[in-house]
């Protein structure tokens, strides 16, 4: 590595982080506040000094960069100081120093070499006298080599239990923290789990993720720590089963009821999963207990919306069936699933785009068809609406899907409607959409007009007809935001309307504290008239934002 050719771009470093977040790094590292403690060919880890001491990683190099850090930033937003900070002192190293493996880490591994045993045992032992989480993993590894299993058990279990356990309710700033116990009690699970005692861990993953599952009800997981944990304990429950491979039917029962009754989709998928440890016999069961589940549920449609007590299962019992549907290429099953629960025109879509995957166009718009006529008193489902007049083109019914569109788009209009009826109907089309809104329009009263006044704008700017959509938008009520979009594509023809709407964009962003979103529209505007309009304009925000101090800074 050489100076013209640094391990990290600089100009994706500042990309991935910003210019603000950028400058701090480049100031921690100015600093002096980076201790590179591994400069490797595959990653570089640095402590960086800070509020508190952060742990950096950074693996990639040139434009290819990725890792992360302990600091609450990096947790929130990514790509932060700390890390800018460590790949500038990474690019600041001599190309030796990678290549050499060099930092406290590679010196701290050359001194332990040269230990012996005895000196080595002392050293670890001085640790773990004052690292819990490290003590608990050294002693339960012990006791693996030389306790039974009962005793092994009862004392994992109660590592489990009190890692997971909340002791009221965790607010949100608590959450990492008590994640990280859990993750040690998981890291001592792990490690029993590829060994002779993986029927153990087998029976302690299920306990972990269980009481995992009940912690997540009693918390503020915004941050979605909960979910990791549960997939993290899932791959040792699933790599001890591998290991220690459990009866099959015994196996396929704790999973099925685990898959289809737990309120979280912790096991979402199981059959597939386990398959392996499962065999043949466990997929049988597996598929036996989906089988006689799926039966007791009633059929339902828009005429038959009933419930049972099976129904907050049917789409995971779906899934198991469909897997095992998909597994036998049986397409005829695989469509009789999802016809069993109509209740909705998105129901129908994805019967009806399922159908079209599967090469059965025929039947797709069959399906397509029923749904809009089953939802016809209902307000359009545009997806369907969209997918079945594609459908009717393809199959050569150009006046079926002209008709749809023109069907709903007088009673729901949208813009795609719009695209798809002038693109078959041409002017005439295009003369009557627009004519049927203006209708609208004149006819409706003054309030709840924004939505069909900027579809009008919309479509009047699509046919570049500016003059025509300023009009709507002067007599209408258009929202703040369509009108922003016609400033942008007419200013150069309708100077003065389009001043008038960024001026009000202006004072509304200055107003929420989005200065710099403000600023770029001032430049913006400088553009379409004379400076000294321009300068009066600016000397005007400065008597109205006067005390906004940031703001005042880019006006200059």
């Amino acid at each position: 590595m050489t100076k013209d050719r640094p391990r990290f771009d600089v100009a994706t470093l500042r990309e991935l982080a910003g210019d603000k977040v950028y400058a701090r790094g480049e100031a921690y590292h100015r600093d002096g506040m980076v201790e590179i403690l591994a400069h490797e060919p595959a990653r570089v880890l640095a402590q960086v000094a800070g509020t508190e001491d952060y742990r950096t990683e950074l693996t990639g190099r040139g434009k290819n960069i990725d890792g992360a850090c302990s600091c609450p930033a990096f947790e929130d937003r990514g790509f932060c100081k700390h890390m800018v900070a460590t790949a500038l002192a990474a690019n600041a190293a001599s190309s030796d120093a990678q290549a050499q493996g060099t930092g406290a880490i590679p010196r701290i591994r050359s001194y332990l070499k040269a230990k012996d045993a005895h000196t080595l045992i002392e050293l670890v032992m001085q640790v773990a006298e004052r690292d819990p989480a490290f003590f608990r993993k050294l002693d339960v590894a012990a006791a693996a080599m030389s306790e039974d299993d009962a005793t092994l058990e009862a004392r994992l279990s109660k590592a489990i239990d009190n890692a997971t356990r909340t002791r009221g309710f965790v607010e949100y700033r608590q959450a990492r923290t008590w994640a990280a116990g859990v993750h040690a009690a998981l890291d001592i699970l792990d490690d029993v789990a590829s060994g002779a005692r993986a029927r153990l861990a087998l029976k302690l993953a299920g306990r972990a993720i269980d009481r995992i599952e009940q912690a997540a009800g009693n918390m503020d997981d915004s941050d979605g720590y909960c979910g990791e944990l549960l997939h993290r304990a899932c791959e040792i429950h699933l790599a001890a089963a591998h290991v220690a491979r459990p009866e099959p039917v015994a196996l396929a029962r704790n999973l099925f009821a685990r898959e289809v009754e737990r309120s979280y989709d912790t096991f979402s998928g199981a059959a597939s999963l386990y398959r392996d440890v499962l065999g043949e016999s466990g997929l049988a069961e597996y598929r036996r207990l989906a089988n006689e589940a799926w039966k007791k549920l009633p059929s339902r449609s828009p005429r038959n919306r009933a419930y049972d007590e099976f129904s907050g299962a049917a789409g995971r019992l779906k899934d198991i069936l469909d897997f095992f549907a998909e597994r036998d290429g049986d397409v005829a099953a695989r469509i009789a699933l999802r016809a069993k629960d109509l209740t909705s025109a998105w129901s129908y879509l994805q019967l009806a785009e399922f159908c079209l995957s599967a090469g059965l166009a025929e039947d797709a718009l069959r399906w397509a068809e029923e749904g809009l006529w089953m939802f016809e008193d209902d307000r359009p489902d545009e997806r369907l609406v969209l997918f079945t007049a594609d459908l009717l083109l393809k199959s050569r019914r150009k006046s079926d899907a002209k008709a749809l569109l023109q069907g709903i788009f007088e009673k729901a209009p949208s813009f795609e409607q719009y695209v798809r009826l002038e693109k078959l109907g041409g002017k005439a089309a295009r003369e009557q959409a627009i004519g049927l809104l203006k209708g609208r329009l004149e006819g409706s009263a003054s309030t709840g007009q924004h939505q069909l006044t900027d579809l009008l704008i919309r479509i009047l700017m699509h046919e570049k007809m500016f003059d025509s959509a300023w009009a709507a938008a002067g007599k209408h009520k258009a929202s703040l935001g369509v009108r922003e979009e016609l400033a942008r594509v007419s200013e150069a023809t309708h100077r003065c309307e389009s001043l008038g709407v960024y001026g009000e964009c202006v004072d509304r962003l200055a107003d929420a504290g989005k200065y710099e979103e403000a600023m770029q529209l001032v430049v913006r505007m400088s553009k379409l008239r004379s400076r000294t309009e321009h300068a009066g304009y600016v000397m005007a925000l400065k008597e109205r934002f006067g005390r906004k101090r940031n703001f005042m800074k880019l006006l200059g």
